[in-house]
């Protein structure tokens, strides 16, 4: 692959330099979206990322190659407890190593920035419009500054740092409706086009021996199957899958099963989690915030209905108002 500084060299004429607004021609945020996109899938890279939320911070090693239709991980947590993430398409391994177990899943390949590696669809300018705020460095690198703002009150807005060769997002910021940063991701270093091996993180994600193995296993499913409805959906958010997991009981036994129905509006995800009511859990309905994730509970006759988000309370509301048994 070829380095950045080669990439922009050479004959300009036959197409603008990537990263760079044709003047008079701003991109869209569907166009910005799937440059990004498009950067997470092809280009290798090593790099430390931190987290920030509030007045806590976490950060992870990550390798990072694809090949253009398999993309691969590994992401090592540098603060906390100990945990190894492997991510393989949509088949993640996470390593504990002091309870020496390891669990595996399926799960969505959303990248390394989820709520922007989404496919960057028309339907998203209806909802988000983005504008070039300028130039920064980030971890050594030249970036284009992008805001991407929303055109109601039923989302967050966000900041983007893309690498102006590949586009790749370098930091993000979650913004709040006020337009604070309500929860930040950056690299701190980084190294493009790095030398990593596909057939060596594979084999280290193979290599379970001496772990014991937990399947979190999903059963895909639909919501009018589970008997379920949205009356009056959040404008902008369409489903985009639903599946059947298992939850722990009162007991502790895996016997119950919770629906989750996923919807998505291009950009942020909400997850409704829909399982029978049990009074002995003793809960309460409530709504938290956690940096940029909101969570709401509340009781629909016997069902308990959990709405998580990166997006404002009241568009969780939104969903948990509009949620409707249809048998």
């Amino acid at each position: 692959m070829a380095t950045a500084s080669a990439q922009s060299g050479g004959d300009r004429s036959a197409a603008p330099v990537p990263g760079i607004e044709t003047a008079g021609e701003p991109r869209s945020v569907g166009a910005w979206l799937v440059r990004m996109n498009e950067a997470s899938r092809r280009r290798a890279y090593v790099g430390t990322v931190v987290v920030s939320t509030g007045a806590s911070m976490a950060s992870a090693r990550i390798w990072h190659v694809c090949d253009g239709t398999q993309q691969i991980e590994r992401v090592v947590t540098l603060t906390g407890v100990p945990r190894t993430t492997f991510r393989r398409n949509d088949e993640v391994v996470t390593f504990l190593p002091q309870s020496m177990v390891a669990v595996t899943e399926r799960r969505e390949s959303l990248g390394l920035f989820p709520k922007l590696l989404r496919n960057g669809d028309e339907a998203v300018g209806q909802f988000y419009q983005a504008r070039s705020t300028g130039h920064d460095r980030v971890a050594g690198l030249e970036a284009d500054v992008v805001l991407i703002e929303p055109r109601d009150r039923l989302r967050f807005g966000y900041r983007v740092w893309s690498e102006r060769v590949s586009g790749l997002v370098l930091k993000l910021q979650t913004l709040s409706l006020e337009g604070q940063v309500l929860e930040q991701v950056v690299f701190s270093e980084l190294q493009l086009d790095a030398p990593v091996s596909m057939q060596k993180l594979a084999r280290m994600m193979d290599s379970t021996a001496g772990y014991r193995i937990e399947r979190n296993e999903a059963a895909p499913t639909t919501a009018l199957t589970e008997g379920w409805s949205i009356v009056n959906p959040v404008p902008g958010f369409r489903s985009v899958s639903c599946q059947k997991r298992s939850v722990a009981s009162v007991d502790g036994r895996a016997n119950e099963s919770a629906m989750q129905w996923v919807f998505s509006d291009g950009l942020a995800t909400v997850s409704l989690f829909v399982q029978p009511y049990d009074a002995r859990r003793q809960l309460l309905e409530s709504a938290t915030a956690v940096g940029a994730t909101h969570t709401l509970t509340r009781r629909h006759g016997a069902w308990w209905v959990t709405a998580v988000g990166e997006a404002p309370l009241q568009t969780l509301a939104g969903f948990a108002r509009g949620l409707e048994r249809t048998r």
